[in-house]
Order: structure tokens, then C-alpha cells, then sequence
């Protein structure tokens, strides 16, 4: 306390109440190649319905890095989702420009919020050929909205489609619904000849010849999606400008997302053309911003040409919108080639600070012996906080039938590409599971369920007990296995730091050991036992962070003392070790130490040890003899 001049009572606190905080360990990362979403960022997925909603439902292409999440997500609740940059992926847009790539939000804000000029009015939210299914159609005016033409044309009979000749071509455009005078059928406009003149409707005219003079009314073909024609909007007209208002549409216009061709699947009415527009709430009602920040499917990029005015402040602004319908069928979008090791290195280096994001579990979903060992050396090996889940290749397991070992040898060769560490573990092969989006069975990488296994184990029990077994290691969704190991087989994995996976006949497909790929014999080539420490360096790093700027004295070492040790009894008391010490004193803590403004504390851990091996022997006895003449005799 501050030193007193006169005599007084001052209080003060002194909070010696922390403890080492708990940490996730449930929480996986992944990169892979999906037909929608953001690229190169990271996003949170919490279950598959979500990873459909971002990343869209797999296809014939992209399936094993869809369900290698989608694995996982059915054991966990927590992945960190990342979208390779593969070449060639493209954003559909209404140029069909296809060299147009907007990563995701930040990259549109920082590079294209101001237009691209080569993609015209709309681009797709993001990459992928699906954005090709895609259609918009902007109602920019009451006149474009409905109105009666009248002029030199004439309606005919015919069995084509093609009913009259007009003279309207700057009015009249595919989509618009016509209706041939009073009481008479409505007919949707399916194309517009080159030469403006020549009309053909969605079916065959058989009525009466329509002469020139009858009134002929079109509509916007969306215009049953709206409250009303646009026009001038509240906020306009308290500021002297007039006729902002517009309408845009959204449209399925292949089918791709809805399974129904031409299903409208945004609508966005009543917008403005007015760049400081305004709702009610206070919230922006100017269409680029409603789009951009709204939209599940769309980027603005440029003004139609008829929207005179528009990005305009309100303000005494007469805006334009011309006197038909802007419609746009994007195209150009493509999902590029597959995605080489290079580019999933990239994309996987997005966890590799452990600062920006907390994983505990890497899955290396189908990746090469390249991108593995980069996961390892330049990720898990650099966090010291995860542990990567690698398969092998699928050439190695699936239909690999040269000769009688080959699934074994090939496997083998696959983990000797791979370095020594406690920070990876190795599965045996592919699972053969139904693929209910396409009615379909594909075969899929294990890791993402051999990740999930070490989730589920966490949520259950703790992350030091074994994932491996009958009790924890359940294999979901399993309808075979590529390579089912027998014992032999299992025998010459487990001695290489492979960990089968095997289908046991009325009890499943088990998670049947439990190494890292550590190659030299240590506590650490056990799962359970680097996971322990992972929690317990990890917390404790957490927990220590209030000690830095402290004196290095009897008093803080001793705080840190009585903050470490109750976590480590609670974690022993949870069966994780077996015993403990923390050393926190002048013994370690020396006069050079404090003076190089050092602080050590050195913790001593018995870890608990998993069972591998189990011998059962049986002894008969002879009926005269005791029990407790025999009893440790045997060898």
C-alpha cells in the first residue's frame, strides 16, 4: 500500500483464489477441397448439416475431404474448417469472366468492393461451378415492373411458340409474362429474337389473330414476389430525391441447389439505389450493401447500365432504372483441378499458430506422404499443443491385391516416409461407408473417425485415457473395412507404429491400438500419454501467464506452487498420473536465473499407463493341495 502521512485504516485485496484453467481438447482442424465456400480462411463447423450449409453436399469429386469432416463432426462438435485454393477455381459471374476469384468477405472488402468491371452486375458468393445454377433478375422501375404496350405488331397462330412480331424490343425481354389483350391467357417470353422483333413465348398461340393497335400488358415475371411496383422510397422522398426504389432476385435457374429448375431463392424488395439509404432500424437499405452482407449467394460487382445514378446519396438525386428488367445468368465458375500437396499445405498452415487458433486434433483426410510430413514437422511439431490423425494412401488399402501381404508392406513403406513423433498417429486404412447424397457407397480415410475416437474419449472420460478398444474405440458408420487386419497383419502394423483398425464379428469396427509414431520405446509413443501432456503443459502454460512481471521471490513461487498442485491431484485423482512433484524454490530459481529475469518451476510427473498386453494364465490344482502352497510357484 502507498505509504500514509497521518494515521488511518486503508483495505486492499489480495487474490489468491486462481486456479489452472481447463482447456478444450475436443476441437479438430482440416483442410480440403469442397464445391462452395470461403477459401483459405478458417471456419468453425459445428455438425454436418452446417458443413453442407457452408461448404455444400459432396459430389463424385470431392467426397473423401467432405466426409473425413463430416466423420469427425459425428463425434465432436468443434472443427475448423479450412477451403483450399486449387487451380482454376473461379466465381461464376455475369460476364462469365473465368478468371474471377473472390476468396471469401475480407478479400471482396479489400479488393473488389468498389466493382469489377469484368464480371458485370453479380458474382457468385463464392467459387464453384455450382454458382453456374445461378440467376438474377433486377426489377430497376414501375415501368419495368408492369406496363401496357401498344404499337405495330401482330399476333399469329402457332404450334411453335412463336406467336407475333413487335415492334417492342426495347421493352419486352425473356421472362416477362404477356398477356395478348383483355381476357386474354398470360404467356411467359422465353427468348427474344437478335433482331428485337420476333417473340417466343413458353407455348403455342392458338387463339384469334391479335391485331396491331390491341393493348398488349407485360409484367416482371417475378412481380407476384413483391408488396408493390418500385418507386420512391420514405427515406428518399424526405430528401428530395425520387424513384430508388428497386427489386432483385435470386434464382436457382438449373436446379443445382433446390433440385428445381427456376426456384427463386432470394428476394431482396424494395431496396435502394440511394448509397446512404436507410430502413427504419437504422439498418442500410442500399441494394449493393443488402446483397453483400445478406446474400447466401451473391456478390454485387457493378451497376446495370440502366440504374442511372445509382451509389448516389438520396439526397435531391433523381435515379433511373430503364424500362425493362436486367436479367443475368452467371457462368464462368469452375471448381479447378485437384488440389496438389502444395496447395493443401497452404491452406493447413492456417493453424499453425496456436495463438490465432485453439485445436487439439489435426485430420490429414486423404493427404500425401508430403503434406503429412509437413503437418508434422511444420504444425504439430511447431504448436506442441495437437496431435495429427494421418491414413495412408488409398492405393495402399483399397483394392490392393497384388500379392498376399501387399496392403501391409505398402502401409508399412507409407509410415517409414513418415519422421519420428509423438504428435501424429498413424490408422490402418479407408472405411466403405454409404454416401446418402449422392445413393452411392465410397470409400473415405479413417483419420477423421480415429480423430473423433480421441473426442469422443474426451467428452466420456478424459483426453489421458486411451481412445483404442471396445469400450472407446467404436468405429461409426462403418459398412466394411478396405483392409481388415488379422492378428499377423496387426502384429507387423503395431511393431511399425500403425494402429489397426478391425472389424470384429458382433461387436464392430474398433480402434484397435493406441502409438503415436514415435520409433523409439518412451512413454510418449502412447496416445493417451501425449495427450496428458499436451492438457498439462497447456493449462499450466495458461494458468503460469500470471506470474510474468512478478517478483521472483519466496512469495510467487510459492503461489505457483499452490496453483499447480491441486490441478495435478485433481488430474491423479482422475486416474491420469500416478504421482507428482513441483519443484518451485531457490534450488531452481538461483541468483542467476532471477537475474536473467528467468523464472523456473520443474514438474515431475508419474503418467498413468494404458494396457496393451494382457496374459491370463490358468492353473489347474490338485483337490488336496491349498491354494496358498502354489500360489506364485508357477513360471
Amino acid at each position: 500500500m502507498a505509504f500514509q502521512i497521518s494515521p488511518g485504516v486503508n483495505t486492499s485485496e489480495i487474490d489468491l483464489t486462481a486456479i489452472v484453467p481447463a482447456v478444450q481438447t475436443t476441437a479438430g482442424g482440416f483442410a480440403g477441397q469442397f464445391r462452395w465456400g470461403p477459401v483459405e480462411q478458417r471456419v468453425l463447423i459445428s455438425n454436418e448439416s452446417q458443413l453442407v450449409g457452408q461448404f455444400q453436399k459432396p459430389n463424385g469429386t470431392y467426397f473423401k475431404d467432405f466426409f473425413t469432416a463430416a466423420n469427425f463432426l459425428a463425434y465432436s462438435d468443434t472443427l475448423h474448417t479450412v477451403r483450399i485454393n486449387n487451380t482454376g477455381l473461379n466465381n461464376a459471374n455475369a460476364l462469365a469472366n473465368n478468371s474471377v476469384l473472390i476468396k471469401g468477405e475480407d478479400d471482396y472488402d479489400n479488393n473488389y468492393s468498389t466493382g469489377i468491371a469484368a464480371a458485370g452486375d453479380f458474382a457468385a458468393k463464392y467459387a464453384g461451378a455450382l454458382g453456374n445454377s445461378l440467376k438474377s433478375s433486377i426489377c430497376p422501375s414501375n415501368t419495368a415492373f408492369e406496363s401496357t404496350l401498344s404499337g405495330t405488331y401482330t399476333a399469329v397462330n402457332g404450334n411453335n411458340g412463336v406467336v407475333f412480331s413487335a415492334n417492342q424490343a426495347a421493352v419486352i425481354s425473356a421472362g416477362d409474362l404477356l398477356q395478348l389483350g383483355p381476357d386474354k391467357d398470360i404467356f411467359k417470353v422465353s427468348s427474344v429474337a437478335a433482331s428485337g422483333l420476333s417473340v417466343v413465348l413458353t407455348k403455342a398461340y392458338t387463339g384469334n389473330t391479335v391485331n396491331a393497335g390491341t393493348a398488349l400488358n407485360r409484367r416482371w415475371e417475378f412481380y407476384d414476389l413483391v408488396t408493390y411496383a418500385p418507386g420512391t422510397s420514405p427515406w428518399a422522398t424526405t430528401r428530395g430525391g425520387t424513384n430508388d426504389q428497386m427489386h432483385v432476385v435470386v434464382i436457382d435457374e438449373d436446379g443445382e441447389w433446390t433440385n428445381i429448375k427456376g426456384q427463386v431463392i432470394e428476394v431482396f424488395d424494395n431496396v435502394s439505389k440511394a448509397s446512404d439509404a436507410k430502413n427504419e432500424d437504422g439498418s442500410t437499405n442500399y441494394y449493393v450493401e443488402r446483397i453483400n452482407r445478406t446474400s447466401q449467394y451473391l456478390w454485387w460487382t457493378g451497376h446495370t447500365s440502366g440504374l442511372t445514378n445509382a451509389g448516389s446519396a438520396a439526397a435531391s438525386t433523381a435515379f433511373g432504372g430503364g424500362v425493362k428488367p436486367a436479367t443475368a445468368s452467371l457462368a464462368g465458375g469452375s471448381d479447378g483441378s485437384a488440389g496438389t500437396a502444395g496447395q493443401y499445405q497452404t491452406a493447413y498452415d492456417l493453424f499453425k499458430s496456436s495463438e490465432a487458433v485453439d485445436i487439439s486434433l489435426l485430420l490429414a483426410g486423404s493427404s500425401t506422404s508430403a503434406t503429412a510430413v509437413h503437418l508434422i514437422n511444420n504444425i504439430a511439431e511447431f504448436r506442441k499443443d495437437c496431435v495429427v490423425c494421418i491414413s495412408p494412401e488409398q492405393a495402399d488399402v483399397v483394392n490392393n491385391t497384388s500379392y498376399v501381404s501387399a496392403q501391409t508392406d505398402d502401409i508399412i513403406e507409407f509410415r517409414n516416409t513418415l519422421p519420428s513423433t509423438s504428435y501424429a498417429v498413424l490408422d490402418s486404412g479407408y472405411k466403405y461407408q454409404y454416401d446418402k447424397y449422392n445413393d452411392q457407397y465410397r470409400y473415405v480415410p479413417l483419420n477423421g473417425d480415429t480423430a473423433g475416437t480421441m473426442a469422443r474419449t474426451d467428452q466420456v472420460r478424459d483426453p489421458w485415457y486411451s481412445p483404442a478398444g471396445l469400450t472407446r474405440g467404436r468405429i461409426k458408420n462403418v459398412v466394411n473395412l478396405a483392409f481388415n487386419p488379422n492378428k499377423t497383419e496387426r502384429d507387423q502394423l503395431y511393431k511399425n507404429g500403425v494402429n489397426p483398425v478391425t472389424t470384429f464379428p458382433g461387436e464392430g469396427t474398433i480402434l484397435f491400438g493406441d502409438k503415436t509414431l514415435l520409433a523409439h520405446p518412451s512413454a510418449f509413443d502412447r496416445i493417451n500419454v501425449r495427450r496428458l501432456f499436451i492438457v498439462l503443459e497447456k493449462a499450466i502454460a495458461i494458468a503460469a501467464r500470471q506470474s510474468l512481471f512478478e517478483f521472483n521471490d519466496e512469495f510467487t513461487r510459492a503461489q505457483f506452487v499452490n496453483l499447480v498442485e491441486p490441478f495435478l491431484r485433481d488430474v491423479q485423482g482422475r486416474r491420469g498420473i500416478t504421482d507428482f512433484r513441483v519443484v518451485c524454490d531457490d534450488t531452481n530459481n538461483t541468483s542467476e536465473i532471477i537475474d536473467r529475469n528467468e523464472f523456473v518451476g520443474d514438474i515431475y510427473v508419474k503418467p498413468a499407463r494404458s494396457i496393451n498386453f494382457i496374459q491370463l494364465n490358468f492353473v489347474a490344482v490338485r483337490t488336496g493341495v491349498e491354494f496358498e502352497e502354489v500360489v506364485g510357484s508357477f513360471g
